[in-house]
């Protein structure tokens, strides 16, 4: 039954909305449906607020529209998006897709720089689903190994346990297909000729190329610094050489950027009416050979080099190499670059019997955990539900299986404020190691809490990795992870999500009582009061679509004059007060016979945040008619853009006998407005 009335519910809304073949797509926050729509003009608002469960249709700028919905919103947006009429519709733009391009329409001083950033971001974004899904994995067997269950590391694991490694090292070890087909979205190309071209490298036929046993014009080669397998084959006459691109990162990304032009300038060439096969055949004739000779090797070779150069600098400034490995590893894990490190580190392990890496990336490990717990500390103060989610998720996969790309590619690499303030804690840590003589470890082991005891001196670099973890946490705390404008766009939209939410709660409240309002057969007039100073405005003519349509019930509005600076707002009714958001712009007060009642001072004031109003009141408090509740600061509310007229409105007006608002005319507080029966 639930899902038969959720069905129907989602199937009014698209028919309301103009149809399927006027949804371009459908997004949506913690309480509204977002329709971006071919024409808005053809939208039934009064059909939309008819369907239950719906309080509002708002529309937007262009042909955009708002359905409020409330807490209900995700279970109805599933239902709409699963609809047989709706197959395929929105499915070139996500509400990812949405924010990513809201970010590019705000960049910064270096435009190309935050376009680097936001092609990195959004190619590792929609990954972060299954990388937590590893890295929890992952941290499960680190568990196990700490605990000395299971050497992992072992090469005679049993069958099962190797089945386990299988479960996570698939997601790592076929990253580049992903990220190649994230890449290609991003760029505005068809994202499975990127995975096609990526995934070419990556096929057993590809593989075997490397087995000189099997091909006699294959030859293979020792890199005496890192001691990796490098082998060259002879295809058609030229040298290729051939690299096991597992996990590899770089290498997609710059395939994908080479792979933009050519597909582009391919569609220029073609006809539309035979892009489709010619395309893409040209697309991977053209890129397959391109990646496999020249880009591919170009991202080993320029890895490798890296990782020479590291074992010099050890060799020759062990603490310049301490404090550098901490800062350049925030740069080299979103490139895919420091997969080489990890065969230097098992050969140092293999050679020297002990490796000098992983202790100062420890140090980078856990400066970027602690500004992973900065922005969750932030996350649940601010009461941000999805970041909140996403930051608890990469700390538990950083701080039991030393895993930072959830931390990198969830968070931080969409807010470039953080990575400053993780530098000084990589810095940090990096510094104590590099001053204190250095930090070894005998054994290949991800950098997390349960791996600290593998690491000597064992106190010197639990002092690091906790520093580095500290500065990184409470600079992020003390300055926090977004720019001004980003924290003001996630408050607006919390608050009205809590406002939405608590108006849902005040309707709920209404239906409640709706069955013994209508056992009573008769009671006397309730009056309602002005809140506030001003003018009567009838509510049809107020600038809120939601009141004007009367979806929160019958009622008028009160603006104040002209000439209005901090006004006393005084509750309508004696009662109990039910609904009070944190931006102090709203009231909702249910009386002793069931009346509910909502003030609701300014339009759009929710986005305030609170700014120019005080309460002198808190929820579940009982007031009497004309005790004042708080203020407001006329003039500042007009000064931020916002109408200041106060909405007075009976929510549960449908289980009411009448409902009658009072004409046009000057009000002082306490002077009724509404008229109610019961």
């Amino acid at each position: 039954m639930t899902s038969a009335t959720t069905r129907d519910r989602a199937e009014e809304i698209v028919a309301a909305i103009g149809g399927p073949e006027n949804v371009l797509s459908l997004t949506h926050c913690a309480t509204r449906l977002r329709f971006e729509l071919k024409d808005a003009s053809v939208v039934d608002r009064a059909a939309i607020e008819k369907v239950p469960g719906v309080m509002g249709a708002v529309p937007q700028s262009g042909d955009r529209y708002q359905v409020v919905v409330g807490g209900a919103v995700q279970s109805v947006y599933t239902q709409i998006i699963h609809l047989p009429s709706m197959k395929g519709v929105g499915s070139g733009q996500s509400d990812a897709d949405v924010k990513a391009a809201a970010r590019s329409k705000a960049r910064g001083k270096v435009a190309w720089l935050d376009a680097f950033f936001e092609y990195l971001s959004d190619s590792f974004r929609p990954l972060l689903g299954v990388l937590l899904g590893a890295s929890l994995i992952i941290a499960f067997t680190a568990v196990l190994d700490a605990l000395g269950v299971v050497d992992f590391r072992a090469a005679d694991k049993s069958a099962g346990w190797v089945f386990v490694d299988a479960m996570w090292r698939a997601v790592f070890y076929f990253l580049p297909i992903m990220v190649a087909y994230n890449a290609a979205k991003k760029l505005n190309i068809d994202p499975w000729v990127g995975a096609t071209v990526m995934g070419a490298l990556m096929t057993p036929n590809f593989i075997s190329l490397s087995d000189p046993t099997a091909f006699a014009d294959t030859v293979c080669t020792t890199n005496a610094t890192l001691g990796t397998q490098s082998c060259v084959a002879d295809i058609f006459g030229i040298p290729l050489q051939l690299n096991d691109y597992g996990g590899q990162v770089f290498v997609p990304l710059i395939m994908v950027a080479v792979l933009a032009l050519v597909y582009k300038g391919l569609k220029r060439i073609f006809p539309e009416n035979i892009q489709m096969v010619f395309v893409p055949f040209f697309s991977m004739v053209v890129m397959i050979p391109v990646t496999a000779f020249l880009i591919g090797p170009l991202g080993i070779w320029l890895g490798s080099g890296l990782g020479s150069g590291l074992a010099w600098l050890n060799g020759n400034a062990p603490i310049a190499f301490a404090i550098l490995i901490p800062l350049l590893y925030p740069f080299l894990v979103p490139l895919g670059l420091h997969w080489p490190l990890n065969a230097l580190m098992l050969m140092n392990i293999g050679t020297l019997g002990y490796d000098f890496i992983q202790g100062p990336m420890g140090a980078w490990n856990f400066a970027c955990f602690g500004a992973t717990a900065g922005v969750l500390f932030l996350s649940w103060r601010d009461k941000d539900v999805q970041m909140r989610q996403t930051a608890t998720g990469a700390l538990a996969a950083g701080l039991l299986g030393g895993i930072s790309e959830p931390s990198l590619y969830g968070i931080h690499l969409r807010f470039k404020r953080i990575y400053p303030r993780m530098l000084v804690g990589c810095l940090t840590g990096g510094l104590i190691i590099g001053i204190f003589g250095g930090v070894n470890t005998s054994v290949f082991a991800f950098t997390s809490v349960l791996t600290i005891p593998v690491f000597s001196p064992m106190p010197l670099y639990a002092i690091a990795v906790a520093a580095a973890f500290a500065v990184s946490m409470t600079l992020v705390i003390i300055s926090d992870y977004r720019t001004p404008e980003q924290k003001a766009e996630a408050a607006a939209a919390r608050l009205q999500a809590e406002a939405d939410l608590a108006l849902e709660a005040a309707r709920t409240g209404a239906d409640a009582t709706a069955a013994s309002a209508d056992a009573v057969d008769s009671a006397p007039t309730a009056a309602v009061l002005a809140p506030l100073a001003g003018t009567i405005v009838p509510l049809a003519e107020v600038a809120d679509p939601v009141f004007s349509s009367k979806a929160l019930g019958d009622g008028v509005g009160v603006a104040p004059a002209d000439d209005a600076a901090v006004l006393e707002i005084v509750a309508p009714v004696s009662g109990t007060v039910v609904t009070l958001p944190d931006s102090l712009h709203a009231y909702g007060i249910r009386t002793d016979d069931a009346v509910e009642v909502l003030v609701h001072v300014g339009i759009d004031t929710v986005k305030m945040a609170g700014a120019g109003f005080t309460s002198a009141v808190a929820m579940n408090h009982h007031v009497t008619a004309g005790q004042v509740l708080g203020t407001v600061d006329v003039a500042a509310v007009r000064a931020a853009g916002y109408d200041a007229t106060a909405l007075v409105t009976v929510i549960n007006t449908a289980s009411m006998s009448e409902v009658a608002p009072r004409p046009a005319g000057d009000v002082a507080p306490g002077d009724v407005v509404v008229d109610v029966v019961p």
